[in-house]
């Protein structure tokens, strides 16, 4: 096998800015990892979309993509196109795939109460998938589900600097309180990679004595483990990022993403 080359970036694709909140922990375990953050603007929202649409879509774009910049390792930092698409990806690319999944496990670990919430877009948190992580490790748990698409708009205008509707995180937050057992819970899985951009509102919402964890960090140690050995360049250089084209919505301003150590935009 050839070495990877120093300046293969790692890939990451979600259906919008979500992803960002993976691309954060990645880059302070790897600093000097070149980053292509890819955003499928002409596709959001993921999770309106059909399990068939998106089983479709995602391999073609993310094979697209791939051979456009030669990334040594994708993520698909996308809880809905991962629970769909994850497995036709892998089947579809010669090349490392890490997917991002609700963590189930790690909430089940940490409740008292004995109830949990996953808080996910309508296309997560009916998967399957969910069924069996919810079987597999939190069996004598009750695990409570709520599909919220209007919090990946939210998520998606609070970057820009717009205001987040307080409705929206009202809507959500009864989503998963009102069903039959929802006053006990006091861990909600931010099910979405776009949820955790509105954990100050979230957090006000449930209150103090709800936990919101999200598996970004897991991600991150996922990556720097299949990477490890791996040459990166002695510097860190600007992460680029692209954008399928799409007449709905444009690409957020540059300094929107800066932090995010973001120094470039195109379309695609």
């Amino acid at each position: 096998m050839q070495p990877t080359a120093p300046d293969a970036p790692i890939l990451f694709f979600d259906s919008g800015l979500g992803g960002l909140t993976v691309l954060g922990p990645t880059r302070r375990l790897l600093p000097t990892a070149p980053i292509v953050y890819a955003a499928d603007y002409a596709g959001l929202p993921y999770g309106k979309k059909s399990d068939e649409e998106l089983a479709a879509r995602v391999p073609a774009l993310l094979g697209r993509l791939a051979e456009r910049y030669q990334p040594r390792l994708a993520v698909i930092a996308c809880n809905t196109a991962s629970t769909i698409a994850l497995a036709h990806v892998r089947a579809a690319l010669d090349l490392p795939i890490v997917g991002t999944v609700p963590a189930i496990k790690p909430a089940a670990a940490m409740t008292r109460t004995g109830v949990i919430g996953v808080l996910g877009t309508e296309a997560t948190v009916r998967q399957p998938y969910v069924d069996d992580l919810s079987a597999r490790f939190a069996g004598d748990k009750t695990v409570l589900r709520h599909g919220s698409p209007g919090l990946v708009t939210g998520a998606e205008a609070k970057l820009r600097g717009d205001p987040v509707d307080p409705e929206v995180v009202a809507r959500a937050v009864a989503g998963l309180r009102d069903q039959p057992g929802g006053e006990a819970i006091d861990v909600v899985v931010l099910a979405c990679t776009h949820f955790p951009l509105l954990k100050d509102e979230l957090q006000s919402g449930f209150g103090p004595g709800v936990a919101l964890i999200d598996g970004a960090p897991g991600i991150a140690r996922r990556i720097a483990y299949l990477t490890d050995g791996q040459s990166w360049p002695s510097t860190t250089t600007p992460a680029a990022a692209v954008f399928t084209r799409s007449d709905q919505r444009r690409p957020p301003p540059l300094e929107a993403l800066a932090p995010y150590g973001i120094g470039s935009i195109e379309t695609i």
